[in-house]
C-alpha cells in the first residue's frame, strides 16, 4: 500500500488535489461559522466575541511580563472583569436603549480588551486615552477599571476620541463620572490634550501613516511610566517603527476568538526601556488558568530584545501542528506571502 501511495503521488496532477485538500482543511471549518454568525449576530463592524482560556493564558503571561506582575495576580483582575454583573447589565441596558443598539449582540464579549482592563488595575494611571470609540465598549471597561481604582484610593480619568458624534453610547451613568468622549479628528484632538499621558490606546484610523501620526502627537505627552497599546500591527510598522525610534520594547500578542469566523486582532505593549522587561525573575503555571466559558488560543511573539514574527525563509511545509503554550506565551512562525500555512507556534518561555 505504501508503495502505491508513493507512486500515485508522483502523478502531478493526483498531488495537486491531494494538496489542496491537505490545505482548504486548515479553512473549511471557518464556512460554518460564517454561516452561524450571519444567522444569529447583528454586527457589521468591531465584532466582539470571547477568547479561549489557553489564550486568555497567554495574554495574562504576557502581561505578567509586560507590566511586572505576577500572574496570580494579573489572573485575578482577568476574573474580576468576566464576573462584573454590573458592568454586564449597564452593557445590555444602554444597547437595547440606543437607536444603534440593533448592529450590537444582546451578549458581552471582551475579548483582548480584557488586557485594557488589566493594563488600568496594574499601573494605576492618572489619564488614559484612546482613539476611536466607537460604540464604547472599551471605554467602559476601562473606567470599570478606573472606579476600582478609585475605590482603592487611586484617581484616574479616561479620554477617548471618535470622529462620529454617535460613538461611545455605552459611556453613561457611573462610568461617565471617570470619562468622557471628545469628537472630532483624533489627532487634532490629541493635540490639545493636557498630560501626561500614562495609558494610550491606539484604535482609529487604520491607516499606518496616520497611526504613526498619532503617535508622534502623542509622543511628548506620555508619562515616564506609559504604556502604549495598539491594534493595527498585523498590517502595519507604525508601532513597531515607532518603538525602535523612542527606545522601547515591544511585545506582540495575537487572539484567536472562540467560534468566530474573525481570525482575532493583535495587541502589542510597551515599556520605558529595553531592559526593563525582564529584570525579575518570574515563574509562570504549566497548565492554563482559565478554564470556564470564555474560548480562545492565542499566539504572540516574545524575545528578550522584543517581539517580532519570524517569517520562515521557504515557507511551512507539512501539516500545522497544533501545540501551544501556556508559560509565557507562544511566538508564530508567518510563512511567507500568499502561502496557505497559517504559521506554527513556537513556545518561548522566560526564566
Amino acid at each position: 500500500m505504501s508503495g502505491l501511495l508513493k507512486y500515485l503521488k508522483r502523478i502531478w496532477l493526483l498531488n495537486f488535489f491531494r494538496r489542496l485538500y491537505l490545505a482548504s482543511r486548515t479553512y473549511n471549518y471557518r464556512y460554518v461559522q460564517i454561516l452561524r454568525w450571519g444567522l444569529r449576530s447583528r454586527e457589521d463592524t468591531n465584532f466582539t466575541y470571547h477568547l479561549t482560556p489557553l489564550n486568555i493564558s497567554y495574554l495574562a503571561s504576557l502581561l505578567a511580563v509586560a507590566l511586572k506582575t505576577d500572574f496570580a495576580v494579573i489572573a485575578a483582575y482577568v476574573d474580576e472583569a468576566l464576573n462584573d454583573r454590573d458592568l454586564q447589565e449597564h452593557i445590555l441596558r444602554e444597547t437595547q436603549k440606543s437607536p444603534l443598539g440593533r448592529f450590537a449582540d444582546r451578549e458581552v464579549r471582551l475579548g483582548r480588551r480584557l488586557g485594557w482592563y488589566v493594563c488600568v488595575r496594574v499601573l494605576k494611571p492618572r489619564l488614559v486615552v484612546e482613539t476611536g470609540v466607537d460604540k464604547g465598549l472599551g471605554s467602559v471597561l476601562l473606567c470599570s477599571a478606573l472606579l476600582k481604582n478609585r475605590a482603592e484610593g487611586f484617581s484616574g480619568h479616561y479620554i477617548g476620541t471618535d470622529i462620529n458624534p454617535a460613538a461611545g453610547y455605552l459611556l453613561s451613568g457611573p462610568y461617565g463620572e471617570v470619562g468622557e468622549v471628545r469628537y472630532g479628528d483624533s489627532i487634532e484632538s490629541l493635540k490639545k490634550l493636557d498630560g501626561p499621558v500614562d495609558l494610550f490606546i491606539n484604535d482609529s484610523d487604520h491607516s499606518s501613516g496616520y497611526e504613526y501620526q498619532e503617535y508622534q502627537v502623542i509622543r511628548s505627552k506620555l508619562s515616564e511610566k506609559s504604556v502604549l497599546l495598539g491594534d493595527n500591527s498585523d498590517v502595519s510598522e507604525a508601532l513597531f517603527r515607532f518603538s525602535r525610534e523612542e527606545q522601547r520594547q515591544f511585545l506582540y500578542f495575537q487572539e484567536k476568538p472562540a467560534g468566530h469566523w474573525y481570525p482575532g486582532g493583535h495587541r502589542y505593549f510597551f515599556c520605558r526601556t529595553l531592559t526593563s522587561l525582564f529584570d525579575r525573575r518570574r515563574v509562570f503555571p504549566s497548565k492554563p488558568y482559565f478554564c470556564g466559558s470564555i474560548h480562545e488560543t492565542a499566539r504572540f511573539c516574545l524575545a528578550p530584545i522584543g517581539a517580532f514574527c519570524l517569517r520562515p525563509p521557504g515557507g511551512a511545509r507539512g501539516r500545522p501542528e497544533r501545540r501551544h503554550t501556556a508559560r509565557c506565551g507562544a511566538g508564530k512562525k508567518r510563512p511567507q506571502p500568499n502561502h496557505p500555512f497559517p504559521g506554527a507556534a513556537i513556545p518561548t518561555q522566560f526564566r
